[in-house]
C-alpha cells in the first residue's frame, strides 16, 4: 500500500512494532498480554474481535483498489469447473460430457474480457476493469482475457476447505483473499458497472440472485445484468413461471438480458436502457 505522508507528528505504529521485536526477553515481554494489540494475531482471532476482522476485510481491498485507481469494474460470475476448450479435449473420461460441452463459455468469457479490457485501456485503464472470483474455470477465462489484452484484472478469492489458489492471470497487486463471503460479495458490486453471469453451480447462483435482489429491491442502482446462454439459463430457471405465479413482478424480468457471445454482451452494455421500473 502507498506510503502517504502522515497527517500528524505522532510515532508510526510500524516503528513501534519493529521496536517491540527488539525488546529484552523476559517473562513479562514473553507474556501474551504484553504484545501490541494490532500485532497480536491470537488476539485478533478471538471471537469478540469478529467486528474488527469484518472491518479490516472491507477496508483492505477498498483501500488498495482506490490506490490502484480502479474506478469501475465489469464483474464476471461463472462456474469454476468449466474447462478451457483445449483442456476439455484432454480431460479424462470421468469429466461429464455435459460439462465439456460448456467449454465454449470459457472462450466467450475470455473473448469478452479481452475486448472490454482493450476498451478500458483506451480510456486510461481505470474504468471497466475485469473482476472475477479469482479461481479456475470462467473466472480464469476472464482474468486471462484481460491479461492477454495487456490490462489489469481483479480476483476476489476466498479461503475454502479444499486447497485453492488464485489463477495465474489475476494481476498480483489486485489479487485478494477473503474469509467472509458477505464482504467478498460487497466488493463484487461496489464498483460494478455491469454484471455478466455464465453457467455455474451453487456459488454462481448465489452471487447472481443476491445481486439481482439488491437491484430488485432498490438497494443497488440498476446496471446491465447479462446472462450468457439463454437456453441454458431457461432450462435451469423458469423465469416466466416466477412472474406468472406473482412471486416476482413481470417487470423484474427486464432486469436481465440474455446474450450468447462476447459481441452480444458488448452491444447490450452499449445500448442498455436505464429506465427499468423497479418492483
Amino acid at each position: 500500500m502507498n506510503d502517504e505522508p502522515r497527517p500528524h507528528p505522532l510515532r508510526d505504529s510500524s516503528q513501534d512494532a519493529a521496536t517491540a521485536r527488539r525488546i529484552p526477553d523476559t517473562p513479562q515481554t514473553r507474556a501474551p498480554a504484553y504484545r501490541l494489540a494490532f500485532a497480536d494475531r491470537d488476539f485478533l482471532m478471538r471471537e469478540a474481535l469478529r467486528p474488527v476482522r469484518l472491518q479490516l476485510e472491507l477496508l483492505k481491498p477498498q483501500m488498495m483498489m482506490d490506490e490502484a485507481g480502479i474506478e469501475s469494474t465489469i464483474v464476471l460470475f461463472g462456474g469454476a469447473r468449466i474447462p478451457a476448450p483445449d483442456a476439455a479435449a484432454e480431460t479424462p473420461a470421468p469429466c461429464p460430457p455435459a460439462l465439456k460441452a460448456l467449454s465454449h463459455y470459457y472462450t466467450e468469457a475470455r473473448r469478452f474480457a479481452f475486448a472490454m479490457t482493450e476498451r478500458s485501456l483506451a480510456s486510461g485503464g481505470r474504468h471497466d476493469v475485469i473482476m472475477t472470483g479469482g479461481g479456475p474455470g470462467v473466472m480464469e477465462a476472464g482474468n486471462r482475457g484481460a491479461s492477454e489484452a495487456g490490462g489489469r484484472s481483479i480476483g476476489l478469492n476466498i479461503v475454502l476447505p479444499h486447497e485453492q489458489a488464485p489463477n495465474a492471470f489475476v494481476t498480483p497487486d489486485l489479487s485478494f483473499n477473503f474469509h467472509y463471503f458477505a464482504i467478498r460479495k460487497m466488493h463484487f458490486l461496489m464498483r460494478a458497472r455491469a454484471v455478466c453471469v455464465f453457467p455455474g453451480g451453487f456459488g454462481t447462483m448465489d452471487e447472481m440472485f443476491e445481486s439481482l435482489t439488491l437491484i430488485q429491491t432498490g438497494r443497488m442502482k440498476p446496471i446491465p445484468f447479462l446472462l450468457f446462454g439463454k437456453a441454458w439459463w431457461q432450462a435451469i430457471i423458469n423465469w416466466q413461471t416466477l412472474a406468472d405465479a406473482g412471486v416476482i413482478s413481470s417487470t423484474d424480468l427486464r432486469l436481465i438480458t440474455f446474450v450468447e457471445t462476447a459481441e452480444d454482451a458488448l452491444d447490450a452494455i452499449d445500448n442498455w436502457e436505464t429506465d427499468i421500473p423497479q418492483s
